[in-house]
């Protein structure tokens, strides 16, 4: 059930939906070019949100995730895969501590199956797993000065990536970025509308397309329906990510992941890239070479400030190395990504 109180305090606003979902706030072709440069607030109800509560919560979490649970708390997030039996990934998590609550953050179409997939999971264990999407409120910022925006609602605005601090405002996470300050801030309604309310002035608000554009610059991929189970979280830059930690113990898929580690290079990655196209590559479209045969695939799409999309496509090494790569007969512009691709250990 959606959050009406929300939704509708957005559509006051001035938000258009599609589905519930904030695709704007009338002019996506502004609101992109300002996201580039200038403070920018964005609602996140678009993406599925996980509780995970229970005295065997983390005990649970620690033996389904890529990454290390313990590791979570009110001061620390992080990204994490959760995989198949064959060690490919299902869903991608951002993970976080709010009310001392253990939240899976992820692609809101994946929720429902990931949800059960779970629960199958649970059996005796003290673990209670509840979709809390609507009632806790998400939206995230970006710009040079949102720190010092934030700072009369937060005693402490953490700084670096992945760092968090909860108070009576909410949580508040500071997101990784590709240049200029991210956050993320969790809480209920009240509080999120009074911290929209003051930032409004100074913060542009935007939809949906705008906060794809900054995770994807930022190299974030994501698994959708159409790609589960297509990769190994190496392929989609989990390492590189701290997304995975070799030295937690036991997962679901651990083995296969812990191989394509320790055997040698990995062979496929997933690139920042540009296509100039009037229309939109879907996501799980294949990429191919010169010579039309298949080399990888369509991670993870976006409107681009100046036409044409930004996406994340997971390819051969290889192949990129050799020539150029190809969607839609459209050779792909290949950006740097904002981190290096040596794996993690």
């Amino acid at each position: 059930m959606a959050n009406n109180d929300w939704q509708e305090y957005q559509f006051i606003q001035g938000a258009v939906f599609n589905n519930e979902t904030i695709t704007s706030f009338g002019n996506i072709e502004n609101e992109l070019e300002c996201t580039r440069s200038q403070n920018v607030i964005c609602d996140l109800s678009h993406l599925g949100l996980l509780e995970i509560s229970g005295d065997d919560a983390v005990t649970f979490l620690q033996g389904q995730v890529t990454n290390d649970v313990r590791l979570l708390g009110d001061n620390h997030a992080h990204y994490t895969g959760y995989c198949s039996p064959k060690g490919r990934l299902l869903a991608l998590f951002f993970a976080f501590s709010h009310n001392q609550k253990l939240h899976l953050e992820l692609n809101q179409k994946l929720l429902e199956p990931i949800a059960k997939r779970l629960k199958m999971y649970v059996m005796r264990s003290k673990v209670t797993i509840n979709d809390v999407s609507d009632s806790t409120v998400r939206f995230g910022l970006s710009g040079n000065n949102i720190a010092e925006l934030l700072a009369p609602f937060f005693a402490t605005v953490p700084k670096l990536p992945y760092e968090s601090t909860s108070t009576e405002n909410g949580t508040i996470i500071c997101m990784p970025n590709a240049g200029m300050p991210r956050y993320q801030i969790v809480g209920n309604t009240e509080q999120a509308k009074a911290i929209w309310q003051a930032l409004k002035k100074d913060c542009k608000p935007v939809g949906k397309a705008c906060w794809e554009w900054l995770e994807i610059q930022t190299g974030i991929p994501d698994v959708y329906l159409s790609t589960q189970e297509e990769f190994v979280p190496q392929m989609l830059n989990l390492d590189a990510l701290n997304a995975i930690n070799y030295k937690k113990g036991c997962y679901t898929g651990q083995e296969i992941v812990a191989r394509t580690h320790y055997l040698g290079k990995v062979k496929r990655r997933t690139q920042l890239a540009h296509v100039s196209s009037d229309s939109c590559p879907t996501i799980g479209d294949d990429v191919v070479d010169a010579n039309q045969q298949a080399i990888g695939k369509i991670v993870r799409c976006a409107p681009a400030t100046d036409a044409g999309f930004v996406i994340l496509v997971e390819c051969r090494l290889e192949s990129l190395a050799l020539a150029d790569i190809y969607w839609n007969n459209i050779a792909l512009s290949i950006k740097q990504l904002p981190y290096s691709l040596e794996s993690s250990d």
